[in-house]
C-alpha cells in the first residue's frame, strides 16, 4: 500500500500491527553452542525451570508518558509478541547431532538441566547444511546439502523452509544465522542485483558464500534474516532489494556480547565527560568451535573488522580531533581450547584528563559467550517477527531500530551506523512507543517545572 494511501490511524503514528496468532517458527543455520543454548533456554523458561535474564522482550519494562504518571508496562504486554509457548524450532548444520547431543558437545549449559529438557532438545535435529569449507576453513562438516551449482543449492535450502513449515503448523517463520564466523569477503558486481546474484549462483561465484545462500532462500520466502555472525551475508544490494520487495526484514550483523559490549557501555561514558583515549588493546581467549574457527586468519579478518568500527562510530574523531584523532586500536583472538565457551577478554584502556594527564582502565571480563547470545537470539526472533507483522516496518528492509543487538548495525547507505548502546536502547523503545501511538521520550522535562 502506498503511503499516500494508508489509513489515518496509520498516517498518525500508529501503524497496523497484525496479532501473533498461531506458531512461530525458528529457523537456525548453524546448530552449535549459541543455538542450542537458545533453543534450552526457551523450553527451560516454558516449563519454569529457569528465568529468562537478559532478554528485554520478556523482562524489560517501557515507560509511557511523563514521570509523574507511573506507567511502565512490560515490553511484551505492550506491544504484541509471540508467546514462548508458540515457538517451535529447526535449523541446518554440516554435523548431524541433534541439539541435545550438540548441546553436550558445547558444555555450556550444565548436565542437570540438559537432562530436563532432553526429550524436547533430541526432537530437534538439523536438516544437512550448505556448507564449503573453502569459507570456514577449521571445520570439516559431512552431513552437507549437494547439487550442481549453488542456486540449486538454494532452491534446496527454500524447499526446507516451506516443508518445515507445513510440518510444524507455523504460520510465519523467522531465520537466525548462529553459524560460524565465514572468511572475509567484499562485494563485487555478483551482489549488484537479484539477476546478478543469481547468474552468480548458477555459475558457482565464489562471491556466494554460504551464509548469502541462506539469507537469498529466507528472503525469496518472505522470512526475515537475522545474522548473528560477522559475515558479509546480507549488507548487500541483492539482499537489500530482496529485503525491501518480500517484505522480509533485516537488521544487522554479530551478536553484542562480550568484550564489544563492554566498549559499547564504556566509550559512551569517556565522550560524555569528554575523557580522551590514546589507545585500547583488547585480547581474547576462546575454546569453542567459534574459537577454532576464528583461529583462521581469513575467519578472524570478518570478525576483526566488526570489532574495530565500533570505537571509531562511537567517538567520532573527526568532531572531537583532540581527543580521539590518533588513538591506536588492537583487537586479538587466541584459541584456547581448556576455556570452552567462557570466554575471557582482557582490555587495557589508556586514556587521558584534565590538562592531558594520563590515566588507565584494566577490564577483565570473564564473560560465557552464548550465555550472553541467547537472549539476544530470542528478542531478534520475536521483534523481528513484529516487525514482519507491521505494516510501517515489514516493507522498510533494514531495521535499525534493531542495532541494539549486534556489533556492526545495519543503516542505509550513506548513514554512519549508531553503536552507542543507551542510544541504541532510546531508538529500540521509542520505535515502539511510535508503533503504539504513544508519546516519543526526549528526556527534557522541562515541562515539569513550569
Amino acid at each position: 500500500m502506498a503511503k499516500s494511501q494508508k489509513p489515518a490511524a496509520e498516517k498518525a503514528g500508529n501503524p497496523k500491527i497484525e496479532s501473533a496468532r498461531g506458531k512461530l517458527g525458528v529457523m537456525i543455520p548453524g546448530m552449535g553452542a549459541v543455538a542450542t543454548t537458545f533453543v534450552a533456554g526457551v523450553e527451560a523458561v516454558r516449563r519454569g525451570l529457569a528465568s529468562p535474564i537478559g532478554s528485554l522482550t520478556q523482562m524489560g519494562t517501557i515507560r509511557l508518558g511523563k514521570r509523574t504518571e507511573g506507567r511502565f508496562p512490560k515490553i511484551k504486554e505492550f506491544v504484541p509478541l509471540a508467546a514462548l509457548d508458540d515457538l517451535v524450532f529447526t535449523g541446518w548444520d554440516p554435523f548431524d547431532d541433534d541439539m541435545y547431543t550438540a548441546a553436550r558437545k558445547a558444555g555450556v549449559l550444565e548436565r542437570d538441566l540438559l537432562d530436563q529438557v532432553k526429550p524436547f532438545l533430541s526432537s530437534v535435529e538439523p536438516r544437512p547444511a550448505v556448507f564449503d569449507r573453502n569459507y570456514v576453513k577449521k571445520l570439516d562438516g559431512h552431513h552437507v546439502k549437494k547439487g550442481k551449482n549453488k542456486m540449486e543449492l538454494a532452491e534446496q535450502v527454500r524447499a526446507d523452509i516451506r516443508d518445515f513449515k507445513k510440518s510444524s503448523g507455523a504460520s510465519r517463520l523467522i531465520t537466525m544465522w548462529c553459524g560460524s564466523t565465514e572468511i572475509f569477503l567484499e562485494p563485487t558486481a555478483a551482489h549488484q542485483s537479484v539477476k546478478a546474484f543469481e547468474k552468480a549462483m548458477q555459475q558457482n561465484d565464489e562471491a556466494v558464500a554460504p551464509s548469502m545462500i541462506y539469507a537469498y532462500a529466507s528472503l525469496m520466502e518472505g522470512v526475515p534474516f537475522a545474522n548473528g555472525a560477522p559475515n558479509l551475508t546480507v549488507d548487500l544490494p541483492v539482499m537489500h532489494e530482496l529485503s525491501r520487495k518480500n517484505e522480509a526484514p533485516i537488521c544487522g550483523k554479530d551478536f553484542k556480547t562480550g568484550q564489544t559490549l563492554m566498549k559499547t557501555i564504556l566509550a559512551p561514558g569517556f565522550k560524555a565527560r569528554l575523557l580522551g583515549l590514546n589507545g585500547w588493546f583488547s585480547t581474547n581467549i576462546l575454546g569453542n568451535r567459534d574459537g577454532e574457527v576464528l583461529d583462521d586468519p581469513g575467519s578472524f579478518k570478518t570478525k576483526e573488522e566488526s570489532k574495530l568500527s565500533v570505537l571509531e562510530h562511537i567517538l567520532q574523531p573527526d568532531l572531537y580531533p583532540e581527543l580521539y584523532d590518533k588513538f591506536s586500536h588492537v583487537v586479538r583472538i587466541n584459541y584456547y581450547p581448556p576455556r570452552g565457551d567462557n570466554k575471557e577478554g582482557w582490555d587495557n584502556i589508556d586514556i587521558f584528563g584534565w590538562l592531558g594527564y594520563p590515566m588507565q582502565i584494566k577490564v577483565d571480563f570473564l564473560c560465557r559467550d552464548s550465555i550472553l547470545a541467547a537472549p539476544i537470539v530470542l528478542d531478534l526472533v520475536l521483534f523481528l517477527d513484529l516487525a514482519k507483522r507491521t505494516s510501517e516496518l515489514s516493507g522498510r528492509g533494514i531495521q535499525e531500530w534493531l542495532s541494539f543487538y549486534f556489533k556492526s548495525p545495519m543503516t542505509v547507505p550513506g548513514l554512519y551506523p549508531e553503536h552507542d548502546l543507551f542510544i541504541q536502547l532510546m531508538k529500540l523503545k521509542n520505535t515502539l512507543r511510535h508503533l503504539k501511538g504513544e508519546e516519543l521520550i526526549t528526556h527534557l522535562g522541562l515541562e515539569y517545572y513550569d
